[in-house]
């Protein structure tokens, strides 16, 4: 008993520290939004190799003459890459012989991609769905394992805590560093979900067992007691993950960096959000029954 730490006695640091990031995160999304892929707000991927060096302010007026509007483009070691609002095969085929005769250059393709408009809101659909049944699923899962409803409550809403400040955090990553909201952000979500859950329901396990025991009369001091003998594990579990992850932001590519850097947010705040948010929470419910 004596190695217990009093955890909740900083509840306040606690709450404080969640909404200020849930406050950021949300003034993030309200003023900046995000940069989309192209899977979810349609449009055409080009990429072209030149067989030399050009610069991009000859190109743009290329776009500009075959009045294909640009989103982004970059150039770099003669690897022209190009968004542009959906074009047809036809009006692709006319702009990459313009861009050879006008540019003087040799046009190799290294991708085509279309998605148009209808195909993107249908994803942005499924991927709600999908983040409503995972929170329905964990909910009746923990409800029906725990043969009560207080902790399926407080675990769901401290996986809704975690998913709000990812997606606020993921939005000031995609201002600052030109992340993309795309499919592999939905991935990162619902495995931080995963992620969240697993640990709160160690914690809450734990806690069942004291309660069995001895009833809800000391429930703060069981909490605490719960925390103290399950946090070293969990946060030697996520500290595995946390390192692979961060060398995978450090060192990964292009394609895998916002992806593994969502994961990052995810494990650090899911890590954080099991002792700290959700055990508050279910001892605050349990007291006022």
């Amino acid at each position: 008993l004596n190695n217990m730490i009093n955890f909740l006695r900083w509840k306040w640091v606690y709450v404080t520290f969640s909404a200020v990031l849930i406050a950021a995160g949300i003034l993030s999304i309200a003023i900046w939004g995000y940069r989309y892929s192209i899977e979810f707000v349609g449009g055409t991927n080009l990429q072209y190799q030149f067989s030399k060096q050009v610069s991009e302010e000859f190109i743009k007026p290329v776009f500009e003459a075959q009045k294909i509007e640009l989103e982004t483009l970059q150039v770099k070691s003669g690897t022209v890459t190009a968004r542009t609002r959906p074009i047809s095969d036809k009006q692709e085929a006319v702009l990459r012989k313009e861009l050879g005769q006008k540019l003087n250059v040799k046009v190799s393709v290294l991708k085509v991609e279309t998605i148009g408009p209808s195909l993107s809101a249908e994803l942005v659909n499924k991927t709600f769905i999908a983040v409503a049944i995972a929170a329905l699923g964990i909910l009746m899962y923990i409800a029906y394992s725990f043969k009560n409803f207080t902790f399926a409550v407080a675990a769901v809403v401290a996986l809704l805590h975690d998913l709000v400040i990812l997606m606020g955090m993921y939005s000031i990553l995609s201002h600052f560093s030109g992340a993309e909201m795309d499919t592999l952000f939905v991935t990162a979500a619902l495995t931080t979900m995963s992620f969240s859950v697993h640990d709160t329901i160690i914690m809450f396990d734990q806690l069942r067992h004291y309660i069995k025991r001895n009833g809800t009369g000391e429930i703060e001091f069981y909490a605490n007691k719960s925390i103290t003998e399950t946090i070293v594990r969990s946060f030697n579990n996520s500290l595995t993950s946390f390192f692979m992850l961060l060398a995978l932001v450090l060192l990964g590519g292009s394609t895998i960096k916002f992806f593994a850097c969502a994961l990052l947010i995810g494990t650090v705040i899911g890590t954080y959000s099991s002792p700290f948010v959700a055990m508050n929470l279910v001892v605050a419910i349990l007291k006022r029954n």
